[in-house]
């Protein structure tokens, strides 16, 4: 690997008060694992995963201020005091009124596709990623990814590459028609494009149109306070901004938003779902009641009410956020120095390595991408994922045919607090390993999916 010279690094706002023993099991048995998951490193068991970054949900480090407010949970099926605590936090990052818990990301997706989506019709947002696509094909309706086309090129260096075409977003709803156009979902960063963050000034466009035309647009709010970093780094006329104002700023410009906890607020588990306008509350409300539990738990236990309010507060501190997403540049740089062609720039979660150029000796028709997840398994024991074909696949809504997306990416996607640079330098050193061997990495074949998100639950075998 490359001498990464310079000024030394900014040490993280924290130290470690508890670990965890990881152990690597051998090749061989790393081998038998991987047989015996079919392919899948969804399937494995953790603990023969030394390395995992499988995703950055759920798997954090709370910290000791969580720990504690762990302690201070209260059971109570509804009212909990707990409940008031956050409640009260999400008013002040959000601006939003009305609050609704939910269990995780996927749980605030069942409620507002339930609440604001109909059969026929058309959800459109900047990049869909895949359980929102498959909450809004279950409701009968058609996702429409409209990103500007530098977020689809990994190789070009545009800062904003989650940004929202406003060309492609007019044209969409000219050819459908506005009253099939109920909801746009702004995905703040873009996960599908390896955490690449979305522009204040676009998200202003996007708001002025969706008001203009009776759209109602919705946050998906997971990551926020990475692409609220990331732009005041990246925006001009933002670096004298905080974090949580530019986040605040883009809460203003949308009716709602919806989050997955488990990643910006640094909990294991937990979401929840706000809005402006009582009225969408209302519509909501009886969904989330119905899949998710009273309004005042949403399916989680108070004391993890109570961490999620502790870790949103936490995942707005700038230095935490300078820390997290140095680690995400240091291993980018590590991969980009050895000659790894990687998405550029680096987002605010994870390094996406652009499989289609990484192994262009494989055909689609051999997921190249979980063909890779699968060799650095074996080759280091670090857990990834590929997300290409098989990930998002679609079904033309005109044509009624299946066509798959041109990229092939394997994702890293790195927890928050968890790994030290070490981890990260290991990981560096196994993919740069496995590119000098790239010609030898063989391919797979599908022995059997789901049609919905099949890459969860897929087998293969070596092609």
């Amino acid at each position: 690997m490359a001498d990464r010279t310079g000024p030394a690094p900014t040490p993280e706002p924290w130290r470690i008060k508890s670990v965890e023993p990881i152990r690597q099991i051998s090749r061989e048995a790393r081998g038998h694992a991987l047989e015996e998951a079919g392919y899948n490193v969804f399937r494995l068991r953790s603990g023969d995963v030394f390395v995992d970054l499988l995703t950055d949900s759920g798997t954090g480090a709370m910290s000791v201020s969580q720990w504690a407010a762990i302690q201070r949970g209260d059971e109570a099926y509804a009212g909990a005091r707990n409940w008031a605590g956050l409640e009260h936090t999400l008013r002040g990052i959000t601006g939003y009124e009305h609050v609704i818990p939910v269990h995780q990301g996927r749980g605030a997706e069942t409620v507002y596709t339930r609440a604001f989506v109909d059969e026929g019709d058309f959800v459109l947002g900047n990049m869909h990623f895949d359980t929102t696509r498959a909450h809004i094909y279950n409701r009968g309706a058609w996702p429409v990814n409209l990103v500007v086309d530098e977020g689809l090129d990994p190789e070009d260096p545009s800062p904003f590459k989650g940004d929202a075409d406003l060309a492609k977003l007019e044209r969409a709803v000219a050819e459908r028609g506005v009253d099939r156009c109920p909801l746009f979902i702004l995905t703040i960063t873009s996960n599908t494009n390896g955490g690449q963050p979305v522009s204040l000034h676009n998200a202003r466009a996007v708001s002025e149109f969706c008001r203009a035309h009776g759209i109602r647009l919705l946050l998906d709010a997971a990551r926020f306070a990475e692409n609220a970093y990331l732009v005041r780094e990246r925006e001009p006329g933002m670096a004298g901004h905080s974090v949580a104002q530019i986040a605040r700023e883009f809460f203003d410009l949308a009716d709602g938003a919806a989050m997955s906890a488990k990643k910006d607020a640094l909990v294991n588990i937990g979401g929840w779902l706000a809005f402006r306008r009582r009225e969408d509350y209302l519509e909501a409300r009886k969904w989330a009641v119905l899949y998710e539990g009273y309004l005042t738990y949403g399916g989680m236990a108070g004391r993890d009410l109570e961490a999620m309010a502790v870790g949103l507060r936490e995942g707005l501190d700038p230095r935490y956020l300078e820390a997290r997403i140095r680690q995400v540049r240091l291993l980018h740089g590590m991969l980009s120095d050895a000659g790894v062609p990687v998405m550029r720039p680096p987002g605010g979660h994870s390094v996406m390595i652009d499989v289609n150029r990484f192994l262009d000796h494989l055909p689609r028709e051999q997921y190249p991408a979980e063909s890779l997840a699968a060799a650095l398994y074996l080759e280091a024991g670090v857990r990834s994922v590929g997300l290409g074909a098989l990930a998002f696949a679609e079904i033309n809504p005109d044509t009624g045919q299946i066509e798959t997306p041109e990229w092939e990416y394997l994702r890293l996607a790195i927890p928050r607090r968890v790994y030290t640079d070490n981890h990260l330098a290991y990981i560096g050193e196994a993919v740069a390993n496995l590119h000098r061997k790239r010609e030898e990495i063989g391919g797979l074949k599908l022995l059997e999916a789901p049609l919905d998100l099949p890459h969860f639950t897929a087998r293969f075998g070596p092609a």
